[in-house]
């Protein structure tokens, strides 16, 4: 057995005080290479059908996929069933081209400021308030990887910026507020953008963030497999527990820690949790 100590280096600034957290993860040779037949495994063509990175897939053009990427990672939770046909309307309503629709404010007759529910928790004008404010974003950098790129070099960075923004724009409802949750559409939203020589990812960023720094997205399927394999000791989706899963991941992938997220996403998902 492999014992492998990971350190962190927290600061605080408001009180000055400089704290070093050790986590320790232990895994052993056959975990590892389970781990890393797996993500051989699930990370094919074949992902796509059922997962929604495949709408990214279905529109043309860089400026246009990440678009199509980024809304459609944000309505990504609960029963596929349900949010794919929400992914769906908003490429129907743009007729293909996500990227056009949003800056040219076409949007705003088919995504009213309402009560309505759009899906789930999000009601019409909770997804209004989100589409203005990455129209905002777009007029005001270009793209929202160019956002990124002034704001961030890591992930957890990239992470940050974009929360941030969205906060200051008043659309902290669909996009987290900031990096105490786990931050799990972002994070798998960022795998789509800089993760390169895959058949599901596109690596549209991979110019401006590091893939080794990204951080795992904490599914439900990815953590219940984490903790089976003994990765992770508790299911709190926060982003501690996002770093700790993503370091487990470096030392089966040192290059690319989020090719383990097929693997355990993958075996969760066949064995039905």
């Amino acid at each position: 057995m492999k014992a492998v100590a990971f350190f962190y280096l927290l600061y605080s600034h408001n009180n000055a005080k400089t704290e070093i957290v050790l986590t320790t993860i232990y895994m052993e040779q056959n975990t590892r290479q389970l781990i890393a037949e797996l993500a051989a495994k699930y990370e094919t063509a074949a992902f796509l059908p059922a997962d929604p990175s495949s709408f990214m897939h279905s529109v043309q053009g860089d400026a246009n996929r990440e678009a199509t990427a980024f809304l459609a990672s944000c309505l990504s939770y609960g029963s596929r069933k349900q949010f794919f046909p929400k992914i769906q309307f908003i490429i129907d309503s743009a007729h293909g081209d996500v990227d056009r629709w949003v800056r040219s404010g076409a949007w705003r007759s088919d995504i009213p400021d309402t009560a309505e529910c759009y899906y789930r928790l999000y009601k019409f004008s909770d997804m209004h308030r989100l589409i203005a404010a990455y129209e905002s974003m777009l007029c005001e950098h270009g793209s929202m990887k160019e956002y990124v790129r002034r704001h961030a070099t890591t992930g957890i960075e990239a992470v940050s910026a974009i929360c941030r923004y969205f906060a200051e724009h008043n659309a902290s409802t669909v996009v987290p507020r900031n990096t105490q949750s786990a931050c799990k559409r972002v994070c798998m939203f960022l795998r789509w953008m800089v993760r390169t020589d895959s058949p599901v990812d596109l690596g549209l960023w991979a110019d401006i963030i590091d893939r080794r720094t990204l951080i795992m997205p904490l599914d439900t399927h990815v953590v219940q497999e984490a903790l089976r394999l003994g990765l992770l000791k508790s299911r709190t989706a926060s982003m501690s527990t996002a770093r700790r899963l993503t370091d487990a991941m470096l030392e089966v992938f040192p290059d690319d820690p989020l090719r383990g997220d097929f693997a355990l996403f993958g075996l969760g998902v066949d064995e039905g949790f």
